[in-house]
């Protein structure tokens, strides 16, 4: 799956065009690269994201298309 749409159906970040300029301002990372807004993300992978002076890690524990708001909490695990 593409890490910006990850980032929207896991609701780390609200919206995919805010995760597309997140990626494309080199905010993220995926096991220590710059990720792209299409690099793939999988299982296992390590996600940093940074809001301003905050870095987030998090660990990508599922990968689905679809996902109901409570179970978004399920893809991921903050580190």
């Amino acid at each position: 799956m593409r890490i910006d749409k990850f980032l929207k159906v896991s609701r780390i970040i609200k919206r995919r065009t805010l995760a597309n300029e997140a990626c494309a301002k080199e905010r993220v990372t995926i096991n220590g690269r710059v990720a792209k807004p299409g690099s793939e993300v999988k299982v296992g992978d390590i996600v940093e994201i940074r809001f301003g002076e905050k870095l987030t890690r998090i660990k990508v524990l599922k990968v689905t298309e679809h996902v109901k708001k409570e179970e978004s909490t399920e893809m991921y695990e903050i580190i």
